[in-house]
């Protein structure tokens, strides 16, 4: 692949992936926020709704509802939405049904009293939530998010069967041109998983920040050779004293 294809179709390419991966995602946490807390709600016309919306978008195809929006949605209300805007919301739609299990999960693994010691000091269900509840609930919910964004970055390349020009759409244009696949698809594959890396230390450091701002232990630094690497120091486990050498 010379330098003249990969400057006309494969870095204006890797930026709209990069675009739809951030409004996707976007979107896809407003859903899987406002949701998963109305799935908590003691409303059961709200946990009916909001149920109702998490079974439908998790038992329905993304690439589907994206040629739905893109394909019968101008047919029936006459609306037609730009490519990227329809593959946005198809994929925020369908994955902030996933994250709104999410919120669901660790906003009900927060301990019962402390819900009680909100209701004893006369705070509102809002206050609750936002004082008690989710700074609790949010270090957990961190590790599954970050599955869930990688699982979004993969899932934009379903953005190309609708037009929009993006790393896989740019790759398949590449491969019309020179008519060689391995390099191209093996490049493809490698661009993915550097963003995909990105997005993971990038969630690994949102982690540690937010363990450490509830006093918990944030989790340990983790690199590609952490497993070679040796303590220089421990803790003596009676007098608490640091001795150097660390533990044999």
């Amino acid at each position: 692949m010379t330098w003249a294809l990969w400057e006309s179709y494969m870095l204006p390419g890797v930026w709209i992936t990069v675009q739809v991966t951030v409004y996707s995602a976007a979107l896809a946490a407003a859903v899987a926020f406002v949701v998963g807390v109305a799935r908590t709600s003691r409303l059961w016309i709200v946990r009916f709704l909001s149920g109702a919306y998490f079974e439908i978008f998790r038992g329905a195809s993304a690439l589907v509802f994206m040629f739905w929006l893109f394909f019968a949605l101008p047919l029936a209300l006459g609306w037609q939405l730009v490519p990227m805007w329809a593959g946005v919301l198809a994929l925020g739609l369908t994955y902030g049904a996933y994250g709104s299990e999410v919120v669901r999960g660790a906003l009900a693994a927060v301990s019962p009293a402390q819900r009680e010691a909100g209701i004893a000091l006369s705070f509102t269900r809002w206050q609750r939530l936002r004082r008690i509840e989710l700074p609790q609930a949010w270090p957990e919910m961190v590790p599954p998010f970050n599955n869930l964004a990688i699982e979004l970055l993969k899932g934009t390349a379903l953005v190309s069967v609708i037009s929009v020009a993006d790393m896989t759409f740019a790759a398949n244009l590449i491969r019309f041109t020179t008519n060689d696949s391995a390099p191209i698809y093996t490049l493809l594959l490698l661009m993915y998983f550097v963003l995909a890396f990105a997005i993971t230390r990038g969630m690994r450091l949102v982690e540690r920040k937010a363990k450490a701002g509830i006093g918990q232990a944030p989790p340990p630094r983790r690199g590609l050779f952490a497993g070679l690497s040796r303590r220089t120091s421990a803790t003596d486990p009676v007098t608490g004293a640091a001795t150097p050498g660390g533990a044999r």
